[in-house]
């Protein structure tokens, strides 16, 4: 079913608006952001009032009710500053909101979507110490006990851990791995229940004021109705259809952030001069900058196009892992090369160019790394020729 999401001229003075905030408030900012390893707190509480947490969540429950496309836009819009900015909300908006708006009971929905809408910080627990895109390896476990669950075990990585309020955590309901992954179960959980601890901010090559740590579950009590749905056995199905978003908004920010690191590079190139000229009217020079704006540029297209499948109600795992990887890769290639634009000046903390070289490299490697990546693609390539005798759709 097509997904119209917000009126268009709306979203576009919306996309405006965002395209000034991040110029001249978020950007100016980035040394505050860097030298603390946080966002201060006057910006996140800008960011709530500008409805950011809430983007993609239904009007009714206090939302924008944005569309797949619209989404990733304001991601891509976004990711043109700092990394942690992004990082802050899209947990809440295309995953953790995401899930309980399509797989929640209307119980659920009413109960936790105003108050992901409304900015209450959002984690989602996948990945554990023995266990990532391997679902029969998690370990944690949520067993019934009366009317609800207790839950133990540790989740790993997990982005915005140490300030979330909401949770929505996966876990075991059944001991043995069962067909089609049905012994994993999703649950909504807050936060700030007895038995949940979070482990010390983990330290990073980059991505300075995004925070990522254990969440480690000691006998926490959960009530029944926190189990997503209603229903045991739907997690990974949830889990994965979460994924799909949570890939097309890395790939949203893998553009965002690479056409600012080309930026820089283009305005770096027409500044330093050798030879008595800029370096920008060397060829070589010149051909690493064309080469930066041609990938970005499949990368978008390639984004808008599963973006639109998946307003149309399409599936889209294999479309949105493909984008992922190729524009992770993208930026990946794209920060090299502005490093080498600027020379030694690249390597230096003082330019811009080495931190964004850090900030992009786990772009490949969360969301599914580009391995995994290509591991979905191939298996859903074989799986549609299998019932179709033909992959191109």
């Amino acid at each position: 079913m097509l997904n119209p999401g917000m009126d268009a001229d709306v979203f576009e003075a919306f996309i405006d608006q965002l395209k000034r905030y991040v110029r001249e408030r978020l950007i100016p900012a980035e040394a505050d952001v860097i030298a603390n390893d946080r966002i201060p707190e006057t910006i996140l509480q800008e960011m709530r009032e500008m409805g950011l947490f809430g983007i993609t969540i239904p009007e009714e429950f206090g939302g924008a009710g944005m569309n797949v496309s619209q989404y990733i836009e304001t991601v891509k819009q976004l990711s043109y500053a700092a990394p942690a900015y992004r990082s802050t909300m899209s947990i809440n908006v295309g995953m953790t909101g995401s899930a309980i708006k399509n797989f929640g009971t209307p119980e659920q929905r009413e109960q936790w979507l105003p108050r992901i809408a409304s900015g209450e910080i959002a984690c989602f627990g996948l990945t554990e110490p023995g266990s990532g895109s391997d679902s029969a390896a998690m370990q944690t476990m949520a067993v019934r006990d009366g009317n609800g669950y207790r839950l133990n075990g540790t989740k790993r990585y997990i982005t915005n851990s140490p300030h979330a309020k909401i949770g929505l955590i996966m876990a075991r309901t059944s001991k043995e791995a069962l067909p089609k992954n049905a012994h994993v179960s999703a649950f909504i959980v807050d936060m700030t229940t007895p038995g949940i601890s979070i482990g010390s901010p983990d330290k990073k090559m980059g991505q300075t004021g995004a925070h990522i740590a254990d969440v480690i579950m000691d006998d926490v009590k959960i009530p029944g109705d926190a189990l997503v749905g209603g229903e045991e056995g739907r997690g990974f199905q949830i889990a994965m259809q979460s994924l799909d978003n949570g890939r097309l908004s890395v790939a949203g920010m893998s553009v965002g952030l690479g056409r600012r690191a080309l930026d820089t590079a283009v305005r770096y190139a027409n500044e330093r001069k050798a030879f008595g000229e800029p370096i920008a009217n060397f060829q070589l020079i010149q051909a690493m900058l064309a080469d930066s704006d041609t990938e970005l540029y499949a990368a978008e297209c390639m984004i808008a196009d599963a973006c639109a499948r998946a307003d149309r109600g399409e599936n889209i795992v294999r479309k949105a892992a493909a984008a992922k990887m190729f524009a992770s890769e993208t930026a990946g290639r794209v920060v090299d090369r502005v490093v080498q634009v600027y020379g030694g000046a690249g390597y230096l903390a003082e330019y811009e160019a080495e931190r964004f070289f850090r900030d992009a490299r786990i772009l490949r490697i969360y969301e599914g790394t580009t391995q995994i990546m290509q591991l979905q693609i191939a298996k859903h390539m074989l799986r549609e020729f299998a019932a179709t005798g033909n992959v191109w759709s």
